[in-house]
């Protein structure tokens, strides 16, 4: 497909829609998923207890202390389970969400067009890399130019032989600082992006400097600020200066883990956690700067503990419980509209 039949429009796993049908939009979703990437050996005898049992629902009580120290509970690979958990977003008044699980992580393009079309919503699929810890074995060998090659081909043919293509590049992986071969994926996004025209969704590392510091290496490859989309500044950024600088480059502003402060975030000194009430202060502060033309929201649920079903947020926390409390805590209809529609609608286009 070339980038003149692509241009305009938005590319979900069953086809190209145009802009005006995608609806409601949550912008960093995760529908099937493996993050065991992640776990690693606790210290402590009593939490290596939890590595290999199944998770049960009881579990979601501890999943601050077994963020990483637990494999099942990172293992999201149900379909019927994705269907019907997705399925309260739909009667929500849902209508699309992008499932950013990109290389590494377990993407699965045939599960998410059978979850597509049993849901009756619209999905967009990511490519590139994850972060380091996911990487394959010969990430190391791989040329630029091939991680280019590849994220070209799952956007204009389809994910080796599914023929299903991928609508967005990401998300791309980062810690704070930079890995070496997280740089060279970046620059490969960048130089994919110049080439297809996707959008680009970014997995920010955590520190003020972070953002800024990766879209230098994006636009070193070829990217357009202003189709990039930088997820998890809930966490990434805490200095109001910063939010305002990485505004100004116009790209879009991403607040994804809403309801994450109840369960689900490992705790540590390098992380601050708002919870929900807190970003909505941050959004109705980049409002207030004049930037709610760039703002878009989600809720990453990644964990088995995330799902309702276990007493987590699911996928319809935001249209359930915060646009509500969007509206008393002073951000109008019209900017609720332009955050849930309007925005992603923009910004899934491609160039």
């Amino acid at each position: 497909m070339s980038k003149s039949e692509v241009s305009g429009k938005i590319q979900t796993v069953l086809g190209l829609i145009h802009p005006t049908d995608l609806g409601v939009t949550l912008m960093h979703e995760h529908l099937l998923i493996d993050t065991t990437c992640y776990y690693n050996e606790s210290d402590y005898a009593s939490n290596r207890s939890y590595k290999n049992i199944p998770f049960t629902p009881e579990l979601t009580s501890k999943s601050h202390d077994l963020y990483v120290h637990h494999l099942d509970g990172a293992r999201m690979y149900d379909e019927s389970e994705a269907i019907q958990e997705v399925s309260a977003y739909k009667y929500s008044g849902g209508n699309s969400l992008v499932d950013t699980t990109s290389v590494g992580i377990g993407r699965d393009p045939l599960a998410l067009a059978r979850i597509s079309r049993a849901s009756k919503l619209n999905v967009i699929m990511g490519s590139s890399y994850y972060v380091t810890h996911s990487h394959p074995a010969d990430m190391n060998q791989k040329t630029q130019a091939e991680i280019t090659h590849e994220i070209v081909r799952d956007i204009t043919i389809g994910v080796k032989d599914t023929n299903i293509r991928s609508g967005i590049i990401g998300e791309v992986g980062n810690f704070w600082p930079l890995t070496r071969n997280e740089i060279k994926v970046l620059l490969a996004s960048g130089e994919a992006q110049k080439e297809t025209g996707a959008p680009i969704t970014i997995h920010s590392g955590l520190g003020d400097e972070a953002p800024i510091g990766i879209l230098n290496h994006l636009i070193a490859g070829g990217a357009n600020p202003t189709n990039c989309i930088f997820g998890h500044l809930d966490t990434a950024i805490q200095s109001e200066s910063h939010f305002i600088e990485l505004a100004k480059t116009g790209c879009y502003l991403e607040f994804d883990i809403f309801g994450w402060e109840n369960t689900g975030m490992f705790m540590d000194e390098g992380i601050n956690m708002p919870n929900d009430i807190g970003r909505l202060d941050r959004i109705k502060f980049l409002i207030e700067n004049g930037f709610e033309d760039q703002i878009v929201i989600s809720q990453d649920v990644c964990r088995k503990w995330h799902l309702s079903k276990n007493g987590g947020q699911g996928y319809d926390h935001i249209l359930s419980n915060i646009v509500p409390r969007m509206k008393n805590w002073g951000i109008t209809e019209s900017q609720v509209h332009k955050i849930l529609v309007e925005n992603p609608a923009k910004a899934l286009v491609f160039e």
